[in-house]
């Protein structure tokens, strides 16, 4: 039977292979403890694609919620993913609010209100990922906190190339994550983006969205290269962000059909950021 390390392993590589690459940087003895923190956001950010309606999904967020507050602990030691969380929090001496934020934030994943404004997106990436980036550093540095400061572009960065990558699932969904005030700049039909259509004023609207991911990055860039170099595999996934972008900006680039990098490519640029970290914020 597997362990609840080799299970949370095993999910990480499967669902989010990005993040268990740039695991394998860092040093063995904190790799489970990095691995259960990525299980743990795999597990929050698909509960609308296993609940499907949005209350048993706050159910579900809900049992997450208590589990990490203690409420049930059987439960939660029964499942390897929160048992691997626990132990990990309370080997390195971490506290469960930042991951009940990111819980908290994920809420709007579960029903179909257009996100509304451009500072609201950046919020939302601050509160899913920056709890991520910033525990995966605290392991790194032996329980040291890293100063949010440290995070939080990066957090809006990686949240904003999510949405792009997304933009299928969410249109099939009729979910929009392009904030109203970029779509309303560029007078996106919102028919046209729920039926797949990239029209025109879609394309300027994306276009928008690819300036802030730059803006976000040249700006963590600017911040995190006066990090300690033990946490730099908690960055790592950012290498990726500037070539997509740029495989973005393309003529032929077909929103509703892109292809991601190649997984041998995203490999490469991972390894090439890990001897050079400065490649990660390549706009």
């Amino acid at each position: 039977m597997p362990s609840h390390a080799d299970y949370c392993a095993e999910l990480v590589r499967e669902a989010d292979r990005d993040r268990y690459l740039a695991t394998l940087f860092a040093p063995a003895q904190h790799r489970a403890a990095l691995l259960a923190l990525y299980a743990f956001n795999i597990e929050i950010s698909r509960v609308r694609d296993k609940a499907r309606e949005p209350i048993p999904g706050e159910i579900r967020l809900q049992w997450w919620r208590e589990a990490l507050s203690g409420e049930r602990a059987g439960e939660a030691a029964a499942n390897p993913v929160a048992a691997a969380l626990t132990e990990a929090l309370k080997r390195y001496g971490f506290v469960a609010p930042p991951l009940v934020q990111l819980i908290d934030a994920h809420t709007f994943d579960l029903y179909d209100a257009p996100m509304a404004t451009v500072g609201e997106l950046e919020l939302y990436g601050i509160q899913t990922q920056s709890p991520l980036l910033a525990l995966a550093a605290g392991i790194l540095g032996e329980g040291a906190a890293l100063p949010e400061t440290f995070t939080l572009d990066a957090s809006v960065a990686m949240a904003t190339g999510q949405v792009l990558l997304d933009l299928p699932r969410h249109a099939s969904r009729r979910q929009l994550y392009i904030p109203l005030d970029v779509i309303d700049r560029h007078r996106v039909d919102r028919e046209d983006f729920f039926a797949g259509q990239a029209t025109p004023a879609l394309r300027g609207a994306l276009g928008e969205m690819r300036a802030l991911a730059r803006h976000h990055l040249a700006q963590a860039g600017a911040t995190l290269r006066a990090m300690p170099p033990q946490v730099l595999p908690a960055f790592l996934p950012l290498a990726l962000l500037g070539p997509m972008l740029r495989h973005m900006d393309r003529a032929d680039y077909e929103p509703f059909r892109f292809e991601p990098l190649p997984a041998w490519r995203r490999q490469w640029l991972i390894w090439r950021a890990a001897r050079n970290p400065a490649r990660m914020f390549a706009v």
